[in-house]
């Protein structure tokens, strides 16, 4: 069982050590209630991991993706929340096929609510901290490179120092942080997944106990 605290939840941009006790139901909380507000039952959740496994950096949205294929795609949470991932190390989402995805995305799904998952560089501080924040994801922005924006939420991961040699430090970043913080995200998100089905299934409960309270 995993605790909630969404009587004190903090404001979006909202970004967290990794590490921290509090990152994942912090974290999860906070997209819970975005997706509450902000999703209807009726449209997909797509989940874009971005990034390529050539990279060990940029490898972090391969990973998570990965992660939450395993793990969501034959669930009954899956099945019953029309939750989609886009991006794994098998199939990865980089920016050659970027733009190919999109399309694809819009193809397949009605007004899809995107949540772009990456990775970035940043300040030696923030190294190994993931934030969550409203809007699209800039790919490649860390690297000077201009892609496409994607997502109505994006969550990225600081797995590096940036200003200089932006290839060489994604190539040289430590795996084990980037698995790490791959855990980190993906286990939000299945949590965050598992506390909206939960949900349902209340609501259901409810509604089958008292549906006089829900006749028209």
């Amino acid at each position: 069982m995993f605790r909630s605290i969404r009587n004190r939840l903090p404001q979006i941009p909202y970004k967290i050590d990794h590490a921290d006790s509090l990152a994942i139901p912090t974290v999860r909380d906070l997209l819970y209630e975005t997706l509450q507000r902000g999703k209807s039952e009726q449209q997909d959740l797509v989940i874009v991991c971005i990034g390529t496994d050539r990279s060990t950096g940029d490898s972090l949205g391969p990973l998570v993706g990965t992660f939450l294929k395993r793990s969501l795609h034959h669930s009954v949470i899956h099945q019953n929340q029309n939750v989609y991932v886009y991006g794994t190390l098998d199939q990865p989402v980089h920016a050659v096929n970027l733009q190919e995805t999109i399309a694809a995305i819009q193809k397949n799904h009605n007004r899809p609510f995107i949540l772009a998952i990456d990775a970035c560089l940043g300040k030696l501080a923030n190294v190994g901290t993931i934030q969550l924040a409203h809007g699209p994801l800039k790919p490649g922005a860390g690297v000077n490179k201009e892609l496409p924006e994607i997502g109505d939420m994006h969550i990225t991961g600081i797995v590096n120092v940036g200003g200089f040699m932006e290839y060489f430090v994604l190539q040289n970043t430590r795996l084990h942080l980037v698995m790490s913080m791959a855990e980190c995200i993906s286990n939000i998100i299945k949590e965050t997944m598992l506390l909206n089905y939960k949900q349902k299934l209340s609501t259901f409960y409810i509604q089958s106990e008292n549906p006089s309270l829900y006749m028209q």
